[in-house]
C-alpha cells in the first residue's frame, strides 16, 4: 500500500511514515512548532494551506526529520509533485496584494516626504540663524586701509630732517636710549570668530547622533538557521536560508518587508539600535519597517 502511495500521493506517504512510527500530528506540531492544521493539510496534499515557497519546503523538511524520512529526498519528491504550486501555494492573490502594497507604499512615502519638507523649513532657518549669529563684521577692505597708510607716508615726509646728535664728549655719560616703541593696537590680529558652524548647531540640536534621516540602516543576523525573505524598496534582497555568523547590512530608503520562518531566530538593529524579537520560536512572521515606524520595534530602555 505504501509503495502505491509513493507515486502521486505525497501526503499519503508522509502519513504512512508517521503511522508506522506511532506519532500523532500534535507530537510533530510540538516538536516542529508547525500548526496541526498545516501538518494535516500537508498529509491531504492541500498545499493551499501552506505559506508557500521556501517556507513550504521548510515544513516538509521538518516533517520528514520527525517521521524518519530522508529530508533532501522528501523535498525533491514534494517539488516533483507540486512543481509550480510549491512556489505559489498560500498566495493565490499575490498580484493584487503586491499592487495594493505598492499603492500603500507610495502613499506612505508621499506622506513622509511632506512631513520632512514641513520639518526641514524651521530646521534650515535655525541652521542659518546659528551659523550667522556669532560672526563678527568683516574688516574694512584694502582700499580703505591704503588711504591712511599713504597719508601717514606723506606726514612722515613733511617732518623736518633730524640730524644725528654729535658724539658725546670724552668722559661724559652715555645718553639714555629712547624707550622702544610699543606695538600699535591696530597691528594686533582680530579675535577669531566663535565656531558657530552649521555642524556644531546640528550636534547641539541632535545629541543622540541620529544621522541619515533620509534612510534606515538595517543590520540582520540569525542565532540559528532560518529562512529569510526581504524586499527592500520594491527589490528582492534576500530569499534563502541564512546561517549563524552571516551578517547583512541593508539601506532602506522607503520600506522593507521582512518574512522570517523562525521569528525568534532573527536579530535586527535599526541605525545601530537593537530591535526586540519579532515573535516566538518557530513562528512565521512578516513585518514592515520604514522611517516612520521602526522605533516601535526597538527594545524598551
Amino acid at each position: 500500500m505504501a509503495g502505491d502511495r509513493s507515486v502521486g500521493d505525497f501526503g499519503g506517504k508522509l502519513r504512512d511514515a508517521r503511522e508506522r512510527r506511532g506519532i500523532s500530528l500534535r507530537q510533530i506540531a510540538n516538536a516542529t512548532k508547525i500548526s496541526i492544521a498545516a501538518l494535516d493539510a500537508l498529509e491531504r496534499n492541500d498545499i493551499s494551506r501552506l505559506p508557500g515557497g521556501i517556507f513550504s519546503r521548510a515544513f516538509v523538511r521538518s516533517y520528514a526529520v520527525e517521521v524518519g524520512l530522508d529530508p533532501e529526498t522528501t523535498i525533491q519528491e514534494f517539488i516533483a509533485q507540486f512543481p509550480n504550486d510549491s512556489v505559489t501555494a498560500g498566495h493565490p492573490t499575490s498580484d493584487g496584494v503586491e499592487d495594493h502594497e505598492a499603492v500603500e507604499s507610495e502613499r506612505r512615502t508621499a506622506g513622509t516626504f511632506l512631513w520632512l519638507a514641513l520639518v526641514s523649513i524651521p530646521v534650515a532657518a535655525a541652521l542659518v540663524y546659528f551659523a550667522t549669529s556669532g560672526r563678527r563684521p568683516a574688516p574694512a577692505d584694502t582700499g580703505s586701509t591704503a588711504a591712511p597708510s599713504a597719508a601717514a607716508d606723506r606726514s612722515v615726509d613733511s617732518l623736518p630732517a633730524v640730524t644725528s646728535p654729535p658724539p658725546p664728549a670724552a668722559g661724559a655719560p652715555p645718553a639714555a636710549e629712547p624707550p622702544a616703541a610699543t606695538s600699535s593696537a591696530a597691528d594686533a590680529p582680530p579675535p577669531a570668530p566663535p565656531a558657530a558652524t552649521a555642524g556644531a548647531a546640528a550636534e547641539a540640536r541632535n545629541p543622540s547622533g541620529d544621522r541619515g534621516s533620509d534612510r534606515l540602516a538595517v543590520q540582520l543576523s540569525v542565532t540559528r538557521p532560518c529562512y529569510v525573505s526581504a524586499t527592500v524598496d520594491g527589490r528582492k534582497e534576500i530569499d534563502r536560508l541564512v546561517l549563524p555568523g552571516e551578517r547583512k547590512t541593508i539601506d532602506v530608503r522607503r520600506e522593507m518587508v521582512l518574512t522570517a520562518g523562525d521569528a525568534s531566530a532573527v536579530a535586527l538593529t535599526f541605525n545601530g539600535a537593537e530591535a526586540r524579537p519579532l515573535g516566538k520560536d518557530g513562528e512565521v512572521v512578516t513585518a514592515r519597517f520604514n522611517l516612520s515606524n521602526f522605533r516601535t520595534y526597538l527594545q524598551s530602555r
